[in-house]
């Protein structure tokens, strides 16, 4: 899909500089990827704490073979 988008080409160099893209398209890619992974992950993060363990489960009975 072609699109036409107005960049900071400073931001566009320095990224591609440091990820070592050849291409600015592999550039940016790449960027859109980790911004919706990270931002993935900070949704995770949220449900922290929240999940009620029970205190007598004991995960050790599901290794017994018998």
């Amino acid at each position: 899909m072609a699109t036409n988008l107005a960049l900071n080409s400073n931001l566009l160099v320095e990224a591609q500089k440091i990820g070592g893209f050849k291409t600015k398209k592999d550039t940016v890619n790449t960027a859109l990827l980790e911004f919706i992974q990270r931002h993935k992950q900070l949704e995770i993060v949220k449900f922290f704490g929240t999940v009620d363990y029970d205190s007598e489960y004991n995960y050790k009975n599901g290794r017994n073979r018998k």
